[in-house]
């Protein structure tokens, strides 16, 4: 008994130096004066221009640096610029109110990519169509800063021969590995108030995450979880709500229902550990990018708790001097308009390469007309960098040549998929937990009595055995600490399990990645 009371008091919560550095997405006496979105373009020249003429001397350093204004036939050099793609099949506001319009369909592609894309590079003094097989069109997105090495044409083009890209910034150094194991989980589009949300598998997160699920080395896992980060979209409220309509009184808790239900979640979840929440495209919230925080007042029960965090998209934050950046992938979705990228892990390294989160902000993708700044440049390279509301979990190890080390982390609609993402806080290492969506309580004991009356027969036909040598087939293990547990339910010794820890281990049982925990 004493072993047990020991046991269970020092399962306490791991803890995790915390700063918000948010600051330089926060909009505060920035004021619309009727700007255009020249200055930002400017001031992202001016900065990026001197990164690149920092790395020209180590790359050619025999060639002269022109501006656009100052190039001559034939004549090779260097000239640092803004790209901008011209793309034919990219949508016009002047196509709305063309004449025209209905002999030419108005067609809204998921890709503006075509054959007679070509790509053009502006200074502050001119502009000079790109040549060349060196520069795919398909590789490049408007509104980066890159240095080209090339010349002139008799036709006026600038005939590329090699080009420089930013590269990775510097990176600070990750802090030494400690022997206390901390973790981060992600979570986005948990689009509550849409047909796709299920609450019960969206509980079966929350449990989890809060330690009221599984046996004790699973709430040991649990305990090692610091904070929480949910990337966007988290609720989805009827466009009508804010479209200045008047609503009936009638339809008010309708409208508003999905705000109540996600905040009685979120208070369950900052009851017991650190959370951030970050606005999406479906949030109610700015659309242009930066999107500001989430109001506190529709969480009036979360907000109550300092563990409450309502955070920027993009947010920016450190944990034990370890970095992060993410986004709720409103610019990762852009920059596939534009690319041929195979897939959404790549835009993320690219982004990183120029130096920039959203490079197509603001021709294709909203934001902020900024007057001094551009706050979408990565000065310094993260730890972790993450993208919220993509179709699949994916993860890659990116290592730059100054040693830099960046875990990318696509993380997938939670609504689709029932994934969410734990990051380990000091080393390169991300897994994926997948919780089966519940099934009707008819179909619940069909399965359990499925699987009950037809164990022994599926032991004694299967060949294969489990690799832990518990003796049952392969598939039914779902590690180690969870052998004993599963092993007695099956057997006949059935302990007892509270409703949600239920619904835990069967989802474990029947998903795919139960043995990759």
């Amino acid at each position: 008994m004493a072993d047990s009371e020991m046991g269970e008091a020092t399962l306490e919560r791991k803890l995790a130096v915390y700063r918000n550095l948010d600051e330089r997405f926060v909009i505060r006496e920035e004021k619309y004066k009727g700007q255009q979105f020249s200055h930002i373009y400017f001031m992202r020249l001016h900065h990026m221009r001197s990164q690149l003429q920092s790395l020209i001397p180590n790359w050619k350093p025999h060639l002269p640096v022109n501006t656009v204004l100052g190039l001559e036939e034939g004549k090779e050099c260097i000239i640092v610029g803004t790209l901008y793609k011209h793309m034919k099949l990219k949508p016009s506001i002047l196509d709305e109110y063309s004449k025209e319009r209905s002999a030419i369909p108005l067609v809204k592609p998921h890709n503006f990519m075509s054959t007679d894309d070509h790509l053009i590079l502006e200074d502050e003094s001119g502009r000079v169509k790109l040549a060349g097989p060196m520069l795919a069109p398909s590789a490049f997105v408007t509104g980066i800063v890159i240095a080209v090495h090339g010349k002139e044409t008799s036709e006026g083009d600038f005939f590329v021969e090699d080009f420089l890209e930013a590269g990775l910034a510097p990176q600070v150094d990750r802090p030494l590995d400690s022997r206390e194991d901390k973790f981060v989980a992600f979570v986005s589009g948990l689009s509550v108030g849409t047909n796709a949300f299920n609450p019960l598998q969206f509980q079966l997160l929350v449990d989890h995450v809060t330690g009221h699920l599984g046996d004790e080395n699973e709430q040991r896992i649990s305990s090692k979880i610091v904070r929480l980060v949910i990337a966007g979209n988290s609720m989805h409220i009827s466009h009508g709500f804010f479209s200045g309509q008047t609503v009936a009184p009638k339809d008010h808790a309708k409208l508003t229902e999905p705000i109540r239900e996600l905040d009685i979640f979120l208070t369950q979840l900052v009851a017991a550990l650190p959370v951030d929440i970050m606005p999406g495209c479906n949030d109610p919230a700015n659309y242009s990018l930066p999107q500001q925080p989430l109001h506190r007042c529709l969480f009036a029960g979360a907000s109550a708790y300092n563990t409450f965090v309502s955070c920027t998209n993009p947010h920016h934050f450190e944990l034990d001097n370890v970095q992060f950046v993410g986004t709720s992938g409103q610019n990762i979705d852009d920059l596939y308009k534009y690319s041929d990228a195979k897939d959404k892990i790549e835009f993320m390294e690219r982004t990183l390469r120029w130096r920039h989160l959203a490079p197509t902000a603001p021709n294709t993708l909203g934001c902020y007309p900024y007057v001094d700044k551009d706050p979408f440049l990565i000065e310094s390279c993260p730890h972790v960098y993450f993208v919220g509301n993509q179709e699949k979990y994916e993860t890659r190890l990116l290592q730059g040549p100054d040693k830099q080390l960046v875990r990318l982390i696509s993380i997938p609609r939670f609504c689709e998929t029932g994934v969410a993402v734990m990051v380990h806080k000091q080393t390169p290492l991300s897994l994926s937990l997948k919780f089966l969506p519940p099934v009707s309580l008819f179909l619940l004991f069909y399965l359990c009595s499925l699987t009950l009356g037809t164990w022994n027969a599926m032991r004694s036909v299967s060949p294969q055995i489990c690799k832990c040598d518990c003796g049952y087939p392969m598939g039914t293990a779902l590690g180690s600490s969870m052998h004993t547990r599963l092993c007695s339910y099956f057997t006949g010794d059935i302990l007892p399990l509270p409703i949600s820890a239920f619904f835990f281990y069967l989802g474990r049982l029947f998903s795919p990645d139960c043995c990759n925990f």
